[in-house]
């Protein structure tokens, strides 16, 4: 039969068809979070919101093929930022080049789709923050601006072999930093920039939807978090595992503390509830024990909860995007330097509670502060900027009369924008 190319040689079939699968899953939670937040939204509003989140797709897409993966994952430069013409339109990648990342046998071009749809959400996620006040125009704007000089950097620093904070021994399993930290505080410097909102709805429209959504995003989920060992051992199912037990910890954490403090149980407080705990462990899912991802879940409830009503105190973050996702992200980041444990991850650190010492909590420490700082200021200085170039809030007719029609002249359930 001959010898068979080396390419073929390397391949693993098994762990690119993995890998696709999670690909495939991760996709849908983009989907899932427009149906989480088109529920939580009013009327007038739910397809801005979600149309929001599904051009993502499409925009985040070009831009991941075009440059965006060259600057995540290109040569270093400087450890901050990767080389933008070494993958830009996937130059030096064809349909036979490895991923020389680990020893998986999965093709760079299945990394290549596999992080994009991590760029694709996170974005998607900061939306939540600004509903009803941010033109499309503006947020297209944004979104480019934003994937570029945010979250392209962080990939690289925190997910690079040649990333700054990668040397420092900063780690990040799936997310926490790169994805929710970023996010959360971008999303928190969005609604101060814009304002509050001109009619504060009394309620979530749709609970439904609400459902669906936190469904698709806890499925996808899995593929989120599995899916970051890029193969499939054991660590791959302790990640899997772990991210359901936080989840399930999280949402009854939640459900109970509400009940307490309204004196009912809350169906929307219980699913975002458990969104919490599936950004909380995302830092963490390969690195810590099943108990210790329980006792996370415990932990994000509480926390994130109580950020939630302090910050809507002060800032109209619409959909608790920083409360959830931003709090969520550090909380998990900074308990990985506690509970990480060598006997779960071999490759991982050990944490402060496997005699490792306090230094994995000041690296994880000090990646939190210095990604939440960059993503508050350049978030709010791509705002000032675009809106020197287009405003960036809706007028104020618009909000009150339809936001969906004014901006596409479609509406949700009934026709020319009236209810």
């Amino acid at each position: 039969m001959g010898i068979l190319p080396v390419q073929f040689q390397i391949l693993d079939p098994a762990n690119t068809a993995f890998m696709l699968l999670c690909t495939s899953l991760v996709m849908l939670m983009t989907p899932g979070l427009a149906f989480f937040y088109g529920g939580l939204v009013q009327r007038k509003g739910i397809l801005t919101i979600m149309f929001q989140s599904f051009v993502s797709m499409s925009w985040v897409a070009i831009l991941w093929f075009s440059v965006g993966y060259s600057l995540a994952f290109g040569p270093s430069l400087n450890g901050i930022i990767g080389d933008p013409l070494h993958y830009a339109f996937l130059d030096n990648i064809n349909a036979n080049t490895l991923f020389t990342g680990n020893n998986a046998g999965i093709p760079l071009l299945v990394h290549f789709v596999y992080q994009m749809m991590f760029a694709i959400i996170t974005p998607a996620l900061i939306t939540g923050a600004f509903v009803g006040r941010v033109k499309f125009k503006a947020y297209l704007i944004f979104i480019t601006l934003w994937t570029l000089f945010v979250y392209c950097p962080f990939v690289h620093m925190v997910w690079s072999p040649q990333g700054v904070m990668a040397k420092w021994g900063v780690v990040d399993f799936a997310g926490g930093i790169v994805v929710h930290a970023t996010a959360g505080f971008a999303a928190l410097a969005s609604a101060l920039y814009v304002g509050r909102r001109v009619i504060q709805p009394d309620g979530s429209h749709n609970i439904p939807y609400i459902a669906l959504g936190a469904g698709l995003l806890w499925f996808g989920w899995y593929g989120f978090n599995a899916g970051s060992e890029l193969q499939v051992n054991t660590i791959t199912v302790s990640a899997f595992v772990t991210t359901d037990i936080a989840a399930a910890f999280a949402g009854a954490t939640w459900l109970l503390i509400e009940k307490m403090h309204t004196g009912k149980p809350k169906f929307v407080g219980f699913l975002t509830g458990a969104v919490a705990g599936l950004a909380t462990i995302t830092p963490a899912a390969g690195y810590v024990s099943i108990h210790s991802a329980a006792f996370i879940g415990i932990v994000a409830g509480f926390i994130c909860y109580y950020c939630a009503l302090l910050v809507k105190k002060y800032v109209d973050d619409a959909l608790d995007v920083f409360g959830v996702h931003g709090m969520g992200g550090i909380t998990g980041s900074i308990l990985l330097g506690v509970f990480a444990s060598q006997a779960w991850n071999s490759k991982g650190p050990s944490g402060l509670l496997e005699g490792g010492g306090i230094l994995q909590v000041a690296k994880q420490l000090a990646a939190v502060l210095i990604t939440s700082i960059w993503s508050f200021i350049f978030t709010l200085l791509i705002l000032w900027i675009i809106n020197k170039v287009t405003p960036v809030r809706i007028s104020t007719n618009d909000a009150r009369q339809s936001p969906d029609y004014s901006a596409f002249g479609e509406d949700a359930y009934a026709p020319s924008g009236k209810e």
